[in-house]
């Protein structure tokens, strides 16, 4: 009997690493294969003009400078605003609101918002922002990209802020530091490697959202620093570009992706060596 156990479960291990292997498998070849053709497509409309001229009309050369900036103006801003805003919640959840009735159910809205489609996020902000201000601008489109970054952010800052020992907190108390002190002595110099991490992490999310950005920042085809009009974002231009009929523009489309892809897989990267500075307390 025992020994007829021990084959069915060895059955159903060998069953289960086959499984394991062959959607492994399927995974990497669907990766490499995107990877591939993003590689190869996109690689051809690289060149310095890609960084230092504007988008152009069909049938014309140009690049993706007014894009990029007007990406980098809005996710700096996006992620600036939630940041410090998700730092005071995670606080806010781990040391102040331990007893309040509202702390669980806030952490359950904060992880719905988490998921929720980024179109949705777009439409709120065009119904609450886009529509009373008449015009579409930037500072729309930054606003529906914190919303997306903000419960990140929170995410990952309440989650390190739960590893650190309430031995600390009570050490403290005891010796009679105030609960801002300890906050900004103890807690903070052990969580900032996740805080920056979960900001990283936000970033490379709201990096490629395009459909906010459509209902909010829209698209300017010339260079603009003014964040309350319509502004150019990479996201939006790869859309417009990948969607055209015209053999310039979906090259530039490529482009811009490919570039996308390098700078989120860059901040992965970077995310990955923040994680590895492990929190030793003694």
């Amino acid at each position: 009997m025992n020994a007829h156990l021990v084959r069915m479960r060895r059955l159903k291990t060998m069953i289960s690493k086959i499984f394991a292997f062959v959607f492994l498998t399927l995974m990497l070849f669907f990766l490499g294969w995107i990877l591939a053709t993003l590689i190869t497509k996109g690689i051809e409309g690289f060149s310095l003009q890609l960084f230092t001229q504007m988008t152009p009309p069909p049938g014309s050369q140009g690049g993706l400078l007014n894009a990029i900036v007007g990406s980098l103006l809005m996710v700096t801003a996006a992620t600036f605003c939630s940041g410090i805003l998700a730092f005071f919640i995670a606080v806010y959840f781990s040391e102040y609101g331990s007893r309040s009735p509202l702390t669980p159910l806030s952490r359950f809205m904060t992880n719905i918002l988490l998921t929720a489609p980024s179109v949705i996020v777009g439409l709120f902000v065009y119904d609450i922002y886009v529509v009373p201000a008449g015009h579409f601008s930037s500072w729309a489109g930054a606003l529906s990209l914190m919303i997306i970054a903000l419960p990140v952010i929170i995410n990952t800052t309440d989650n390190v802020f739960s590893l650190v020992p309430h031995e600390l907190r009570e050490a403290a108390v005891a010796l009679g530091a105030p609960r801002w002190k300890i906050i900004w002595k103890i807690l903070l110099p052990l969580t900032k490697t996740g805080f920056i991490s979960g900001v990283i992490l936000s970033v490379a999310r709201i990096s490629g959202e395009t459909a906010p950005l459509l209902f909010t920042a829209l698209n300017n085809q010339f260079w603009s620093l003014n964040m309350n009009k319509p502004m150019a974002s990479l996201p939006v231009v790869i859309f417009q570009y990948g969607m055209s009929p015209y053999k310039d523009w979906q090259h530039l489309g490529w482009a811009g992706a490919l570039l996308l892809t390098v700078f989120v897989f860059t901040l992965n990267i970077l995310v990955r060596i923040f994680f590895r500075r492990k929190i030793v307390i003694r």
